[in-house]
């Protein structure tokens, strides 16, 4: 029973994609009457114009993070607080991902891939990382880029809710895996 819907669900996830991708124009276009492709231009002008907002922020926060590690701020905070978190049953592995998580998506991943190649992929340490990962958010990148991008100064109850937000997903993560791998 349980594998004949999972087989109706895998053959519908096939065609899912696909259908939206022809599906949501075909409706545009006959039923609402709608310029499709022009839209389409429009909005991809509008892209661009955004990209090019976004790049000084971006750059400012990643100049921000190579910084912060080239200083030797980040080992010496790593070296503080791998006792404490060692008590808490949280692996010392996984500060440095945990840190990074908030500030660049693409320094997080090659951390977590790091990881992933030095313990392996079903080692506890893998999957807490790759668990951290997903249940955790760039806050830092997106306060700098999306608010600065559309002008937004006042980020403070912003910044509040995403970094509690990261805190609980990171000790989620931990929990749940040493709970259900451990």
């Amino acid at each position: 029973m349980i594998e004949s819907i999972a087989d109706i669900f895998n053959t519908t996830a096939k065609y899912i994609i696909p259908l939206l991708l022809m599906g949501i124009p075909f409706y545009a276009l006959v039923f609402k009457k709608v310029k499709v492709y022009e839209v389409f231009t429009e909005g991809a002008k509008d892209g661009f114009t955004i990209a090019i907002q976004i790049i000084p922020y971006l750059v400012a926060i990643l100049v921000a993070i190579g910084m912060f590690r080239a200083s030797g701020a980040l080992d010496i905070m790593l070296n503080i607080l791998s006792p404490v978190l060692s008590v808490l049953g949280f692996p010392p592995e996984n500060l440095l991902l945990a840190i990074m998580r908030p500030l660049s998506g693409g320094g997080s991943f090659g951390l977590l891939s790091d990881l992933v190649e030095i313990y392996g992929p079903d080692s506890l340490i893998s999957k807490i990382a790759a668990t951290m990962y997903g249940s955790t958010e760039t806050t830092f990148y997106i306060l700098a880029v999306y608010f600065g991008s559309v002008g937004i100064k006042k980020v403070r109850h912003a910044l509040l809710a995403g970094l509690i937000a990261d805190v609980v997903g990171i000790f989620s993560a931990v929990y749940i895996c040493r709970l259900f791998f451990a």
